[in-house]
């Protein structure tokens, strides 16, 4: 009876500890703290593009209409995930002129959001997951 009762509790905190690591996991990849309900497009030139795990991050000048610059921070998706859809590290150069679509903050003094897309000056587009109607 102690043995069944030892394996008992043993499955039980085995049990809990994988379900806090799987909230943890999924904690990580939601998407909190971005609007998922619209979108947003702005045009400018790639700052810095880091190509690194967990995800990527792009950096970009935004012209603010005014002789300024407003310095946009967009989350991509991690350099595997964008690898398969055909970006690498060299995808996006400091001074690239881009437009960008993307998922805005729900904070709206960030400036920024989650990577829809990115678009050269010659039309090609690189995905990272686009919202529908972004092209």
């Amino acid at each position: 009876m102690k043995r069944n009762l030892k394996q008992a509790m043993l499955f039980a905190v085995l049990l809990a500890a994988l379900m806090v690591a799987a909230g943890t996991a999924m904690a990580h990849h939601g998407f909190a703290d971005y609007d998922m309900t619209r979108h947003e497009t702005v045009a400018g030139k790639v700052r810095a593009f880091q190509w690194t795990n967990p995800h990527t991050w792009l950096w970009l000048d935004v012209p603010d209409g005014k002789g300024g610059i407003i310095l946009y921070a967009f989350e991509g998706m991690s350099p595997n995930y964008l690898g398969r859809r055909g970006w690498t590290r060299e995808s996006l150069k400091p001074g690239d002129p881009i437009t960008v679509t993307f998922f805005p903050f729900k904070d709206p003094a960030k400036k920024g959001g989650t990577l829809g897309s990115a678009k050269r000056p010659n039309g090609e587009v690189l995905e990272n997951f686009a919202p529908a109607g972004s092209k």
